[in-house]
């Protein structure tokens, strides 16, 4: 099995099957107005381990491909997709139609569209930071926003976001510009994002009040394997959030005064 797949779909399942469904049940008390103390760097920084050397491989391949440095940058700055990004290499090299290349992005990036549902409660209501978290929704930067404790200013929020697309733009620029000089062997760096995802499920594994998520993944993903193996991944997703639809919901904590 593909294991940066298993790992993307047990992070996505948590949160994609039901929203609330398996996560800790919401209490009743009114939440704390003033911004929770949290180190938005140390949330990041493992993000920053699989995004650097990634970025980096991007880039040399991007370079690889006979397009100029700083053209790798922009795309990190203006894609930021990840594996949309990796796909579309060898798609310009070939010269298919920007058309064509949206079609595959919109079909590699679906599972994003559960992304959203599930943190349109906690998204910032002031247009522009909404709209840049939106655009900055990757796999890893929507792992960390759900565990952020209730409260979470939207600065943290964007803070987060922003480093996370640094990482990715520093490796990007390394790949680019010496990567590709040098002539770096890439080979085992492609290991870097299925290990990053793993310490990802991991995490959410542990912040969720129940195992339900885990092993409604691993059943979703390896019917899906058997099933259709190229496409596994969306086909986990969508069994994860059909059996979020018939899992019962959460009950509320009542809090004593």
């Amino acid at each position: 099995m593909n294991r940066q797949a298993l790992a993307v779909t047990i992070v996505a399942s948590d949160t994609a099957l039901n929203f609330n469904c398996f996560m800790p049940p919401p209490t009743d008390s009114t939440p704390d107005t003033q911004s929770p103390h949290i180190s938005v760097l140390s949330l990041s920084v493992p993000v920053a381990m699989g995004y650097i050397p990634l970025g980096m491989v991007f880039g040399f391949l991007f370079v690889q491909a006979g397009a100029p440095w700083w053209l790798a940058l922009i795309a990190s700055v203006t894609v930021f997709a990840g594996a949309a990004q990796f796909m579309m290499v060898p798609m310009l090299a070939a010269g298919l139609p920007v058309a064509a290349i949206a079609v595959a992005t919109l079909v590699v990036n679906l599972r994003h569209v559960f992304y959203g549902l599930s943190l349109l409660d906690k998204l910032p209501r002031q247009p522009l930071a909404r709209w840049y978290l939106v655009f900055a929704l990757t796999d890893e930067t929507y792992s960390v926003l759900t565990t952020l404790p209730p409260g979470t200013s939207t600065r943290q929020m964007v803070t987060v976001a922003l480093l996370n697309q640094g990482w990715w733009l520093l490796g990007t620029l390394l790949g680019a510009v010496i990567g590709a000089q040098a002539k770096i062997g890439l080979v085992g760096l492609d290991f870097a994002l299925a290990a990053l995802f793993a310490v990802l499920a991991v995490e959410q594994w542990r912040s969720a009040d129940s195992a339900a998520p885990l092993w409604v993944a691993l059943l979703a993903y390896a019917v899906a394997w058997a099933l259709m193996p190229q496409q596994a991944l969306l086909l986990a997703i969508a069994f994860s959030v059909l059996a979020g639809l018939f899992w019962p919901a959460a009950k509320v904590k009542k809090v004593a005064p």
